[in-house]
């Protein structure tokens, strides 16, 4: 998963009215992926903990707390 860098420049845009280097919005891509990643495999394995193959919302809700 890539989060596009004009993406992530809208996104700290919108909490203040700055500018964004490219570097920074690349880098806040990254941090994102990261944490979507583990995010992703602590859903995954919440999902196999109930005997089920699907992630489903509620997996992924669990896995951030």
């Amino acid at each position: 998963m890539e989060f596009s860098v004009a993406k992530m420049k809208d996104m700290i845009k919108t909490q203040g009215d700055k500018r964004v280097s490219e570097d920074g919005a690349e880098e806040l891509g990254q941090v994102l992926e990261m944490f979507a990643g583990d995010v992703a495999e602590e859903a995954i394995a919440i999902a196999e903990e109930k005997g089920r193959k699907t992630v489903r919302e509620e997996d992924v809700r669990d896995a951030l707390n």
